[in-house]
């Protein structure tokens, strides 16, 4: 089983394939997304890449946290789970 990555800081241009492609120099992608704004549609300057294999996600995490991509100094790490969220509407 793989790992999801958390990427931040990718540049408002980065978009999922060339998140994909960037990633794949490390093994096997088996899903690359860019989060966008629903209401603007445009990036919100993180995304997650999961990669097929442990061993294959810590080279990638080795490989990109800090790392230049397009343009931009980025952060790679083990994404975590994503917590329940709150209903406080009013």
């Amino acid at each position: 089983m793989g790992k999801k990555l958390y990427v931040g800081g990718l540049s408002w241009g980065t978009d999922d394939s060339s998140l994909e492609s960037a990633f794949s120099k490390c093994g096997t992608v088996e899903s690359a997304r860019v989060i966008m704004d629903r209401d603007t549609n445009k990036s919100k300057g993180f995304g997650f890449v999961e990669m097929s294999t442990d061993e294959e996600a810590q080279k990638a995490i080795a490989e990109f946290d800090g790392a230049d991509l397009d343009g931009r100094t980025i952060k790679c790490n083990e994404a975590k789970p994503q917590e329940p969220r709150q209903n406080n509407r009013w």
